[in-house]
């Protein structure tokens, strides 16, 4: 492999990225070696076989992990992912976006992850069912209202969840509700929980427009990734009278410079399951990432803004609905182009501050209706933003290392109070 490709993968190593990220906030706060370096490391990280009997009755074993970055703040909080492509190095990297996402939020939760490597389109429902099983029975002594709190992430949904949260039941003999989050509304799930994400990528918008001067009346928007966080926050930004001007997903890219109808879309994707060959549109040739907008959303995966496409991005606002969208090389570029980016740690925390009021509504028994669900989370929203903003501009940093510089802040408070146990 050439240098620039080894380079390039390097980039692209989600864990590199992370305490990258960690390391350059860190470095400003001062903090004692020993400190840095618990906060730093997962707590516990587990990997285990999960042995499946295919609806054809022969067997195949899959790899799944579970990664408790903190339990500091409170439970572990994070989603299990579906996917391929999951490895060890990822889940532990989102574990720790997850401890620096609660404290930035200020929700009493630390940081965790989980993922099975395996296709979810090429499994039947049966089969799904039988690897959630044996993920959930496999970890249970991990889980717990009280240690570790799983959700949705991407692959799984909410009845991944209810098999989830049955499974943990039937062994602790119990029905419990708050063992996971991103459940289906009948077996204890909150409503606005499946808005919650692209509407705080929305509020995050929001604020940033105030803050740049900015209209969001007009904005035009490009949004890679138009499943559930790409198509709410795009809905969400039309109703506030933004245009939405391309989109993309796993079928392809449409645009329309005139303003695609959401409504419209989302009822034909409902039907053709993406976006590709939308009436009116037309196909997008180029990058989405490069695409001429005011505001981009990245929505999908990690890395789809890197050193080699981050010079090309046009949008004045990146706000990040995607975990580690952009890594901290295509950073340095962006902030020297003057982008403003809303980092996801900041940007897509609706999800876990709105899965925090699923589990507190579980433990009370007592369920809210949308409207203070919705309140809720805009308040939680606005006062975080504002929170990194001063921290932005107090140290004339960009909103990424502030936003770090906010989370370790409260972790580390909560070490020094707590003490190291040893």
């Amino acid at each position: 492999m050439s240098a620039e490709g080894v380079n390039l993968q390097k980039e692209l190593n989600p864990l590199a990225n992370a305490e990258r990220q960690f390391d350059e906030a860190a470095s400003r706060l001062n903090l004692p070696e020993g400190i840095r370096e618990i906060i730093k490391r997962p707590r516990r990280e587990t990997i285990v076989s999960l042995p499946l009997q295919l609806d054809d009755g022969t067997f195949r074993v899959f790899t799944g992990y579970r990664v408790q970055h903190s339990i500091v703040r409170g439970p572990a909080k994070g989603g299990i992912r579906y996917h391929p492509d999951v490895t060890l190095d990822e889940v532990a990297a989102l574990a720790a976006w997850m401890t620096w996402k609660c404290a930035v939020v200020n929700i009493p939760f630390g940081g965790g992850k989980g993922g099975i490597a395996c296709d979810p389109t090429q499994l039947s429902k049966g089969e799904l069912e039988r690897l959630t099983r044996r993920y959930a029975a496999d970890l249970s002594d991990l889980f717990g209202p009280e240690s570790d709190v799983p959700a949705p992430d991407v692959g799984t949904n909410e009845q991944v969840m209810a098999w989830f949260m049955d499974t943990y039941s039937m062994h602790e003999r119990r029905t419990e509700t708050a063992v996971v989050t991103g459940k289906p509304l009948d077996i204890g799930g909150s409503l606005g929980r499946r808005e919650a994400t692209g509407r705080g990528v929305l509020f995050c918008v929001r604020e940033a427009c105030k803050h740049l001067g900015t209209p969001l009346a007009g904005a035009r928007v490009a949004v890679q990734g138009f499943g559930n966080v790409g198509s709410i926050s795009a809905e969400l930004m039309r109703h506030d009278g933004a245009k939405i001007v391309a989109v993309a997903d796993v079928t392809g890219a449409i645009h329309d410079p005139e303003g695609l109808d959401i409504p419209v879309l989302l009822r034909y994707m409902a039907d053709r399951r993406g976006v590709k060959g939308f009436p009116g549109s037309k196909p997008l040739d180029t990058s989405i990432i490069e695409y001429d907008c005011d505001i981009l959303v990245p929505a999908a995966l990690e890395n789809q803004i890197t050193h080699e496409n981050a010079d090309r991005v046009r949008a004045k606002i990146v706000a990040e609905g995607a975990n580690g969208p952009t890594t901290p090389d295509a950073d340095r570029v962006l902030e020297q182009k003057g982008v403003f980016v809303i980092p996801d740690i900041l940007c897509n925390s609706g999800g876990v501050t709105v899965s925090y009021f699923e589990w507190v509504q579980n433990r009370m028994g007592f369920y809210w209706p949308e409207h203070e669900v919705n309140t809720r989370l805009e308040h939680t929203m606005v006062n975080a933003f504002n929170d990194v903003l001063v921290k932005a501009v107090g140290n004339k940093v960009n909103m990424r290392v502030a936003a770090f510089m906010v989370a370790i802040e409260r972790v580390v408070k909560v070490i020094m109070l707590r003490g190291v146990y040893a």
